[in-house]
């Protein structure tokens, strides 16, 4: 359930979650680079800070790497095939320090938030009718969720 009152992000209890800003999708999503350049800007401050960061990947072997214009080269990239990045978020989840996620990538309708199964079952199958939200399920597990609106696009 998420909190009445939204709280600060703060660097010694934020983890900043960068989503699936691929290759492929470089033709297809609203603003690409401008999404990824906000996004970029994020990571920027906050390897400044010393906040955490989570570089994720769906399934890069289709989709692509991460695009180079991050500046994420040299972070590891989670490889996950479910929307969601609550999975791939385990071992930062688990520090009883982080309270605030910054949240930015794509796609915003199944990655970030999903409130339904995906548009086309002919391109993720297995998840039809297992709605999977990265935003909601840390709100679920009592986090503060910041979706950062000008790093966030669908196509």
């Amino acid at each position: 359930m998420a909190a009445a009152r939204l709280g600060w992000p703060l660097p010694g209890s934020s983890v900043l979650f960068l989503c699936d800003l691929q290759e492929r999708f470089r033709g297809s999503i609203a603003a690409f680079p401008q999404i990824v350049a906000v996004a970029a800007r994020l990571l920027q401050g906050c390897r400044i800070l010393g906040v955490p960061v989570l570089v994720t990947e769906q399934r890069p072997e289709v989709l692509g790497p991460t695009v180079p214009e991050l500046g994420a080269q040299d972070l590891p990239r989670v490889p996950k095939t479910a929307f969601s990045m609550a999975g791939a978020a385990a071992p930062l989840l688990g520090d009883p320090k982080i309270r605030s996620v910054l949240l930015c990538g794509i796609e915003a309708q199944a990655c970030v938030l999903v409130e339904g199964p995906p548009r086309d079952p002919q391109i993720h199958p297995k998840f039809v009718g297992t709605p999977q939200q990265t935003a909601l399920e840390l709100l679920e597990r009592g986090l503060d969720v910041h979706v950062v609106a000008d790093a966030v696009s669908s196509r």
